[in-house]
């Protein structure tokens, strides 16, 4: 199994090399490695005070493992917080985020990677951060008896580590020092393994959307003048063009009178942007060519900028969250803290804050454009049936904090540092 392992990495590595003179990401993802290790190693020569390493798959995972990171900073100041990534989509973003000393691509995992690099960075403690296991990293840190412990972890039955052959995997966790998972359900499947070093935490993403509603909304006068009038608000977070698809004919008959419309989309493409722009021709401005004087005359505003998504909730009366009708569901958890009734396709069954928030009558799952537009009429035109669901998700939200302290606990009291 390893040596199909270590193949299957050299083929990835191959073809993302292929394709990356056509695909962006690939393109980043290629040249972010070359002379990594090298890089690594002079850029912290010279440093010597202790370091720990966080690792995150992509953005999804360091808006999980940020809070953790910035109570450690706050616990632990004398020490270098090293951070690194697996996906271009993360890196990319992040790679200037003040809360980390350094910021790296992770080597590809490979024996040799896995040696040169902790031999570099050297760290007292490993966080990896709810997904990425990856197996020459792991094993090496375990040999070198360095503290790694895994955090918002969740697990299912059809997982690799849970099948006949997947000995190779467990053999991944068994190399954690300690693993905290989001729910029982995954606590439990691990310990029917054999893995008993684990705990429940909950999911740090509470503890983050509970810090971002309790701060000080940021000044944004063109959001400001857009909503001045009090018309209903429906922020369309992280929206991909299946999502648009589908939004269309609702948009096109609430949003010329009844409704006002903040679209985000998940990336930043052209022709994406002109598709929304395409809903209600004329009537959509985007945010970097709007000013207060000139948005209130749209009905709706394409925030074609990075980093807005989480005051843009602030200003909605309700949601809807993109990634359903693909791959799979964006954050939600951004727009519930607000109590944001919220709207979303059908493959979120993955995802256990929808799950919960589907189950308390929070969110609404609609499988197309008709019942989305049914599911959007009713909240638009019948504010009081919207009051309950506000208050049933911010305490839901809420009540679901306090993984970062539990984790940070276990920290204090079972590592050396």
């Amino acid at each position: 199994m390893l040596f199909l392992y270590n193949i299957g990495l050299w083929l990835y590595a191959l073809l993302l090399r292929l394709l990356a003179p056509w695909v962006p990401k690939a393109a980043q993802w290629t040249a972010g490695r070359r002379g990594l290790l090298a890089h690594i190693r002079q850029t912290l020569l010279a440093e010597t005070a202790p370091r720990v390493w966080f690792h995150c798959a992509s953005l999804g995972e360091f808006e999980q493992g940020r809070p953790l990171l910035e109570a450690y900073r706050q616990q632990y100041p004398g020490h270098k917080l090293v951070l690194t990534f697996f996906s271009p989509s993360g890196y990319e973003i992040c790679q200037g985020w003040p809360g980390a000393d350094y910021i790296f691509y992770l080597p590809l995992d490979t024996a040799a990677h896995a040696r040169a690099f902790l031999d570099a960075v050297q760290p007292r403690l490993v966080v990896f951060v709810k997904y990425e296991f990856w197996y020459h990293f792991l094993t090496e840190l375990h040999r070198r008896r360095v503290p790694t412990i895994c955090v918002s972890a969740i697990f299912r039955p059809g997982q690799a580590f849970f099948k006949p052959w997947g000995g190779l995997f467990r053999r991944m966790l068994g190399s954690f020092t300690h693993i905290f998972t989001q729910n029982e359900a995954s606590t439990e499947l691990l310990r029917r393994i054999g893995i008993t070093r684990v705990s429940t935490a909950g999911d740090t993403r509470f503890d983050t959307v509970v810090a971002t509603a309790a701060a000080p909304p940021k000044t944004l006068p063109v959001l400001t003048a857009f909503v001045a009038d009090g018309a209903p608000v429906l922020v369309v977070g992280s929206s991909w063009p299946a999502d648009i698809a589908v939004l269309t004919p609702a948009l096109r008959t609430l949003a010329p009178t009844a409704l006002r419309v903040l679209v985000a989309p998940h990336e930043l493409h052209e022709a994406g942007l002109q598709q929304v722009e395409a809903v209600l021709p004329g009537r959509v401005l985007r945010y970097s060519r709007a000013t207060a004087d000139t948005a209130p005359a749209a009905r709706i505003l394409l925030i074609d900028s990075i980093g807005l998504l989480r005051e843009l909730y602030r200003y909605g009366t309700l949601g809807y969250v993109g990634g359903a009708f693909g791959k799979g569901l964006h954050n939600t958890l951004e727009a519930a803290v607000f109590g944001l009734p919220l709207l979303f396709g059908p493959n979120f069954q993955k995802f256990e804050e929808a799950k919960d928030l589907v189950q308390r009558g929070g969110a609404d799952a609609v499988k197309d454009a008709e019942e989305l537009e049914t599911a959007l009429k009713f909240l638009v035109y019948n504010p009081a049936q919207r009051l309950p669901i506000v208050a049933r998700n911010r305490e839901y939200v809420r009540a679901q904090a306090g993984a970062t302290s539990t984790i940070m606990r276990w920290l204090g009291k079972e590592s050396s540092l």
